[in-house]
């Protein structure tokens, strides 16, 4: 039987519990805190002022000077992560093993849109203009000035990129398909092989909620690139240092292996291309 309680104001949530008529003022909260709970007459308060449950999970947002923001609650879990040998279009680097992320996260359900990037830091660098589309032009320095600049708003949490086994974990949602849609795409459903970028949520969403992980824009992770350490199982996050960073989707300009779950390509941080953006993860501080 579930706890109840009735009428109040509160900081935090228990698992189990049913709420009638509390109000939250969430500043920080764990997706896992969710399990098992109901809400009944409820409000929310704080930095996430609205949140939900579908069928792909439990979702947050966040509004930032008029831009709101959606994040899904990336529950912990183990995968394997790279690429079978039978994989079609499967490079050398994706050497597949398995990989533990011990921590759930919060993980954007879209890339960075151009109006977000523009109220966080004042100016928008992108070739394709559209405040619904990706933005692009930004390189692994410009999306930490991001993180770092949104992190001194939101001070309850902190924003950073994806490691490299977060971004595919996310991306695959529990498939070991070449991509989260099966072994084979469409253009309904990815866009790649193509001249231009699309609006953000143009596509279907993967099992996880997340908008265009394959294609359109290629991702920037927090990840030094270099060969899998396939002795590490556990939240792994690549190279001490390197020379490039990761990155992971592919874009609307490649062919569709190289938009798959396990592809990998790889920029200097101080890279600008029109076909790299990002996502951004927040975790309670």
């Amino acid at each position: 039987m579930k706890k109840r309680v009735k009428g109040k104001s509160l900081k935090e949530i228990q698992p189990n519990t049913m709420y009638m008529g509390c109000t939250f003022y969430l500043d920080c909260v764990d997706g896992e805190d969710f399990a098992g709970t109901e809400f009944d007459n409820c409000s929310f308060r704080g930095s996430f002022c609205d949140w939900g449950r579908d069928e792909c999970g439990l979702w947050m947002g966040f509004t930032y000077k008029d831009v709101h923001q959606v994040m899904r609650w990336i529950r912990p879990g183990t995968f394997m992560m790279g690429s079978p040998e039978t994989e079609e279009g499967r490079f050398e680097d994706e050497v597949q093993h398995q990989v533990t992320i011990s921590k759930g996260f919060w993980l954007a359900e879209t890339v960075c849109s151009q109006e977000l990037w523009e109220a966080v830091i004042g100016n928008n660098p992108s070739y394709f203009k559209g405040k619904k589309f990706p933005v692009e032009m930004v390189s692994w320095d410009d999306c930490k000035t991001f993180t770092e600049k949104l992190n001194e708003q939101m001070k309850e949490w902190q924003c950073y990129l994806p490691t490299e086994a977060q971004w595919e974990y996310a991306c695959r949602a529990g498939t070991t398909t070449a991509f989260s849609f099966g072994d084979r795409i469409t253009k309904d459903q990815v866009n790649y092989d193509e001249n231009k970028t699309v609006e953000i949520k143009s596509l279907p969403r993967n099992n996880w909620g997340l908008y265009e992980m394959h294609g359109n824009i290629g991702e920037w992770c927090s990840d030094w690139y270099g060969e899998y350490d396939i002795s590490i199982t556990i939240d792994s996050i690549g190279l001490n240092d390197g020379t490039n960073r990761v990155i992971r989707g592919g874009c609307w300009v490649d062919p569709s292996v190289y938009v798959r779950s396990a592809w990998r390509r790889r920029y200097e941080p101080v890279s600008h291309y029109h076909s790299v953006g990002f996502r951004f993860c927040l975790r309670p501080q």
